[in-house]
């Protein structure tokens, strides 16, 4: 089952939310949270897959909530105002619940996030010779082997393919991508930089050279990246 928390500064919201979970069978509500910071401190100590997350809050947005999580996590929003769902979407989100909401709405939205999360959960099985990630609302299946170069830009990463002009950019930091990826076939070497050691063309005054681009390694990777590639 997919374990969840739901977040909603509404009583009666999260209460809706906890009885439409038990009668779906597919999620296992684990927390619900009316104040906003205290979910954060959960997620901290607790990591989820799915959320449940109201938009209109008053401390802090349902939006800015989840671009402040660290962790790759689904993310469903719940809210009374539809002029959000366009941004909630921008975000990768599995879906947007506008309130209020029939159980057979609930249930077409935790079924898009389990079959999200089986695919996600077949790929951690395999022997990591894809990934699956989220962009252009679509999911994006990617060879291993064809990463050449992973770049981090704020809330969002560029992975640049061989034979492919166009980089994809999805929304994930580069703590979750790296966790996806073997530390025995990449590295990172800079805080906006993640490189597979077998695309390293050369390696000259802490540049790296690969697939035609100059990677500078950062001062704080160097020695990581020295003892590993000397082997």
């Amino acid at each position: 089952m997919i374990k969840a928390i739901a977040i909603d500064d509404e009583l009666p919201a999260l209460k809706i939310i906890e009885n439409f979970c038990e009668k779906s069978g597919l999620i296992e509500l684990q927390k619900t949270f009316s104040m906003p910071t205290e979910a954060l401190k959960h997620l901290q100590k607790f990591p989820t897959d799915l959320l449940f997350l109201d938009i209109n809050m008053p401390s802090i947005s349902g939006i800015e909530l989840y671009k402040s999580i660290e962790q790759n996590t689904m993310v469903i929003f719940t809210t009374a105002y539809s002029e959000f769902a366009v941004e909630g979407f921008n975000l990768n989100a599995v879906d947007y619940l506008l309130k209020p909401y029939t159980y057979e709405r609930f249930l077409q939205a935790v079924s898009k996030a389990k079959e999200f999360h089986n695919t996600s959960g077949a790929i951690e099985k395999s022997l990591e010779q894809y990934l699956f990630v989220r962009a252009d609302y679509s999911l994006i299946k990617i060879a291993i082997n064809d990463i050449v170069l992973v770049e981090g830009l704020d809330d969002y990463l560029k992975i640049h393919l061989q034979n492919n002009p166009k980089p994809i950019v999805t929304r994930m930091t580069m703590k979750g991508i790296l966790e996806k990826l073997s530390s025995k076939e990449f590295i990172r070497v800079h805080r906006s930089f993640i490189v597979p050691f077998g695309k390293i063309e050369n390696v000259r005054k802490k540049i790296i050279s690969i697939a035609g681009k100059e990677i500078p390694i950062g001062s704080s990777y160097e020695a990581d990246f020295n003892a590993i590639f000397k082997k």
